[in-house]
């Protein structure tokens, strides 16, 4: 079963439809870090990151890792060996923190866009994570808090994404 990014506000999964946003430029084919477009294309999904000092761990059939203080994802052009990958946050490049003061990262689910051969520049830290008022992204895909539980009750490891 496939995860369908229908539009920019439409994320549906078998019969569930969710509202959802979507990088504040739309989409894109050949993503360039930093243009705030989601990427077009099938992708498959990571393990599910959440915040133990905050929430629950969630009930998934996906892996789930807790987000600690020094956890971050790079986004340095300058990295070859780290771009597009987790990161401590005492790395000297730069990155996307993950332990935010905000909601937003309370759970996410890093979607595999420019995972295995990576390319610099062409956009990292895609995520479906939490909005409450789906305003646009710089890329990733937002769904609410009781959305996202929903999904990844439903999909599995071998679940894919397909963004139109």
């Amino acid at each position: 079963m496939t995860i369908i990014v229908k539009n920019k506000d439409t994320l549906i999964y078998d019969d569930f439809v969710f509202r959802c946003c979507v990088g504040k430029n739309g989409f894109i084919k050949k993503k360039i870090e930093g243009d705030k477009k989601t990427p077009i294309g099938i992708f498959s999904l990571d393990y599910i990151y959440y915040r133990s000092d905050k929430k629950n761990k969630p009930i998934t059939k996906l892996k789930s890792l807790k987000i600690k203080k020094n956890m971050g994802w790079c986004n340095d052009l300058r990295s070859k060996k780290k771009y597009n990958r987790l990161v401590n946050t005492k790395t000297k490049f730069r990155y996307e923190k993950l332990f935010r003061n905000d909601y937003k990262y309370d759970y996410l689910l890093p979607i595999k866009y420019n995972w295995d051969k990576i390319k610099i520049g062409n956009g990292s830290a895609i995520f479906i994570h939490l909005t409450k008022n789906y305003k646009p992204t710089a890329g990733c895909i937002g769904l609410s808090e009781k959305d996202f539980l929903i999904l990844i009750k439903l999909i599995n490891k071998n679940t894919k994404i397909k963004i139109l």
